[in-house]
């Protein structure tokens, strides 16, 4: 059991410094000796746990995708009206997008994603349209009991996110905000999901 948890926690180092790798030196100059160097242990027990540098990003990813669903999860269990359930779950999904993890993935997707095909759609696959379809499962629903005024609950979910996530991870790849500016992106995040809600033209 020991070993067990020592290979436990050695995976997790690993991975951890991998994130500062990729941010600091990008997926194609990102070095697996380098990673190494700094978690400690070997290049042997790094092959051994992720196969290659492919392998290694995607269970980074994988890592990033599960905390950032967990959030879209629980709105799903919200017992609130749509408007505080969507700016407290977008409030904590912007936690998510702002964090070294997150930020490396989209980087790694974005800035690398015509030399990565493979890596660009695989996140998509399993990071993006997943929580898209639980954003539609949640406007379908609350459409349905009448709460939301929702016609296509699918371009709706595609709307919010890009709406209210996608400046957000441009911005973050790009270097000009991080974690030291989350409230200030927390309260534009507030702002973007009444937007959505309310639209911009005056009510009749």
């Amino acid at each position: 059991m020991e070993l067990q948890r020592r290979g436990e926690r050695r995976v997790e180092r690993f991975l951890d410094v991998a994130i500062e790798v990729f941010n600091e030196k990008g997926y194609q100059d990102a070095r697996l000796a380098d990673i190494v160097k700094r978690a400690g242990g070997s290049l042997s027990t790094l092959y051994r746990a992720f196969g290659d540098k492919e392998g290694l990003v995607h269970a980074l990813m994988e890592r990033s995708i599960r905390d950032f669903g967990k959030e879209v999860e629980d709105l799903l269990d919200s017992p609130l009206p749509p408007g505080q359930a969507l700016e407290e779950a977008a409030c904590h999904m912007v936690e998510e997008i702002l964090s070294p993890a997150r930020i490396a993935c989209h980087r790694i997707v974005t800035a690398e994603g015509i030399s990565q095909p493979a890596l660009r759609d695989w996140f998509r696959a399993h990071g993006i349209q997943p929580m898209e379809r639980l954003l539609s499962q949640y406007f379908a629903r609350e459409a349905r009991a009448g709460r939301l005024r929702i016609e296509d609950p699918d371009m709706a979910a595609d709307h919010f996110y890009m709406l209210v996530f996608g400046g957000l991870i441009i911005q973050s790849v790009s270097g000009w905000v991080d974690a030291t500016h989350l409230p200030r992106i927390q309260a534009r995040t507030r702002s973007a999901v009444r937007l959505f809600l309310q639209g911009a033209l005056p009510r009749s």
